[in-house]
């Protein structure tokens, strides 16, 4: 039986230190595929097309909305934020395990459509410490940061929909633990029944 990939979705505040775990983890994990999210926003300083985000105008990503070209999609802080259908369906079927960082919005609907994914919420310590990251972005005006903190305390009651939390109180010690869930994922025994079916044959 070929192997089909996985889906893992990770979700977490905005300025919980998604990116920087991730980028950590790709970098030990080479395999691992990240979906690239599309969005209408522009893109900021250090971020680059095609590799952080699909970056596309408003109307160009409603025209997708209305073709059905993407798995889920939402609209947060007055921009779209949305997963192809394409960066999922075309690597597991390859065999290729495939990561996400999307919202809890996003996460709900994917889990639904993929019910065999796995699910990582990751989180600060605490509020207070979510809200001097976002400080040090330097890029938030006082508006847009209670608008995150306000929608942070609305995601808290998602955290236990989610199959790990992890907490990033160090970047490297999160990552490893993403890693850890990623490699014990394949191990699953719903993802290894062929084994099974193997043995069961043998005894006949």
């Amino acid at each position: 039986m070929e192997r089909v990939g996985i889906l893992f979705v990770i979700s977490g505040f905005s300025g919980a230190g998604k990116g920087t775990i991730l980028k950590e983890v790709l970098s030990q994990m080479p395999d691992l595929k990240f979906s690239v999210s599309a969005t209408s926003r522009s893109p900021r300083v250090d971020e680059i097309d095609g590799v952080h985000y699909h970056f596309i105008s408003n109307d160009m990503f409603e025209k997708y909305i209305e073709s059905e070209a993407f798995v889920e999609y939402a609209k947060t802080f007055n921009y779209y934020y949305g997963t192809l259908k394409s960066e999922i369906e075309n690597p597991i079927r390859e065999g290729r395990d495939v990561i996400f960082d999307i919202n809890v919005v996003g996460a709900k609907s994917i889990k639904e459509q993929y019910p065999d994914c796995i699910t990582v919420f990751v989180t600060p310590p605490s509020l207070s410490d979510l809200r001097i990251r976002l400080m040090g972005r330097n890029s938030e005006t006082e508006e847009t940061l209670d608008c995150r903190i306000k929608e942070a305390k609305k995601e808290i009651i998602e955290m236990q929909n989610y199959d790990y939390i992890i907490v990033n109180d160090d970047v490297k010690k999160c990552a490893n633990a993403l890693i850890s869930i990623i490699k014990s994922a394949k191990y699953q025994t719903k993802r290894n029944i062929d084994v099974i079916k193997s043995l069961s044959e043998e005894q006949k």
